[in-house]
């Protein structure tokens, strides 16, 4: 691969600070995150964010086919270039926000696995777009700051569990793969960088709704986080009283006084079923 400052720089381009854009420039770097994937030539992937090719060169070597989704169209000419200078003929371009993309539509029949050095300031939500049609993946290996990663892989009780890592930790089992120094990229950011692994799978008994629910009532619990859930959850965006948060409460056998950090997430099933209970009986 050529070093993606060469790159930029012969084009008169650079690295788009307002795309998160930190290029992966370590070659042995890219072939080490490829091959901890375990990606075979059965394998269809998603590619977010593909950059200037760091990991699609590796990557298309390794499985059937690769679908890059890529939003800077400043870049995909370089990156094509690439390609064809490997002989690389694998790999579907598609110019496009992530966000944007009906990732179902892309997999059709088939499940994708996922891989992508994310724009650290679009990562959350691209993990939780994830999760919502995660029918259609079996698993991914996403780069994050290294910070977002550790709150991701805490525990209930941790003082970084977060709402992300309680919606993530419901929906996916997730593994460390590996740590990533700054040296590894262009331009060099300032923080650390690591690759988790998320093999996704689904929870008996929850349906659309009730995810959708679970996902409300987690939020509203975390969105005063210094507060009891009692107080958290009453009067906020789920519309609840303080009434009937402590009934649900109740019924879920949780202690009102505890907080949101505290509970794992069987423990947010149980207040979520209670909560459409309660509210349903209400209404």
């Amino acid at each position: 691969m050529t070093h993606p400052g060469e790159l930029l720089k012969k084009n008169s381009l650079y690295a788009g600070k307002e795309l998160g854009q930190n290029f992966l420039s370590n070659p042995a770097t890219a072939q080490m995150i490829v091959d901890r994937t375990g990606v075979d030539k059965e394998m269809i992937v998603l590619e977010i964010g593909p950059g200037l090719g760091a990991i699609t060169l590796p990557l298309a070597r390794a499985c059937k086919q690769v679908v890059a989704v890529e939003k800077d169209r400043r870049i995909i000419p370089l990156l094509e270039e690439e390609l064809a200078n490997e002989g690389i003929r694998n790999v579907t371009i598609i110019n496009q926000d992530i966000l944007k993309t009906d990732i179902r539509e892309l997999a059709g029949t088939k499940k994708l696995v996922v891989i992508g050095n994310l724009p650290y300031n679009i990562s959350s939500q691209i993990l939780f777009q994830l999760i919502t049609i995660r029918q259609v993946v079996t698993r991914a290996f996403l780069m994050f700051q290294k910070e977002l990663a550790e709150r991701l892989l805490s525990p209930a009780g941790n003082r970084n569990y977060s709402r992300l890592a309680a919606v993530v930790q419901y929906a996916s089992k997730i593994e460390r793969v590996a740590d990533i120094r700054p040296n590894n990229f262009f331009p060099r950011p300032d923080v650390n960088s690591t690759v988790l692994r998320f093999d996704f799978f689904e929870t008996k008994g929850m349906g659309k709704e009730d995810e959708i629910l679970l996902f409300s009532v987690i939020k509203a619990a975390f969105s005063k986080r210094r507060k009891t859930l009692h107080n958290a959850m009453a009067d906020g965006e789920l519309g609840l009283t303080k009434e009937i948060v402590g009934i649900a409460l109740e019924n879920a056998g949780i202690d009102p006084s505890r907080r949101a950090e505290t509970l794992n997430v069987q423990e947010f099933i149980d207040l979520s079923k209670a909560v459409g209970k309660v509210s349903t009986n209400e209404s």
